[in-house]
């Protein structure tokens, strides 16, 4: 079992979850996780109990992607995270949410979450242009990945 810690960039933590390491293919971990609850989110509603998400972190990039299913197995959506590129310790994996968020509806429609929380931050924890700049260059690798339907964004794809 592998913790996953979430934190703004001032260090503050911002949530915590547990998944299983499925696999680590270089700088690529996929890690597979069950809801145990029902959840009320803001933008998804409610993601009942049983919906899987499957969680995509590269170890350079500086994003991660989580293929949610529902518990009958039928895809829900993705939800792209714009973060600092993770640690990884082997036990817990953690990285800094930038808030810039990207949410992938089944017809690989889309559209770009927390814009103004990001800038709200970027001044709030004085973000430098290096990291203001990688942000969006993420942000712009991801919609190039959705548009093309590259991995992990296709259906029927395997873990």
């Amino acid at each position: 079992m592998i913790t996953i810690k979430t934190f703004k960039l001032d260090g503050k933590p911002h949530r915590t979850w547990n998944a299983e390491l499925v696999r680590q293919e270089g700088p690529l971990l996929v890690l597979d996780g069950t809801f145990t609850a029902d959840i009320e989110h803001d933008l998804l509603g409610t993601i009942a109990a049983g919906t899987r998400s499957v969680e995509y972190y590269w170890m350079e990039r500086w994003y991660n992607v989580f293929r949610f299913s529902q518990p009958n197995g039928k895809l829900r959506n993705y939800y792209c995270n714009i973060s600092v590129p993770p640690t990884f310790n082997g036990a817990v994996l953690s990285y800094v949410d930038l808030d810039l968020d990207i949410l992938v509806q089944p017809d690989f429609s889309y559209q770009i979450l927390d814009e103004e929380d990001f800038e709200r931050n970027a001044k709030r924890f004085a973000y430098d242009d290096a990291l203001r700049v990688n942000a969006r260059r993420a942000l712009a690798e991801l919609i190039v990945m959705i548009d093309q339907r590259a991995f992990p964004f296709q259906l029927g794809h395997r873990l």
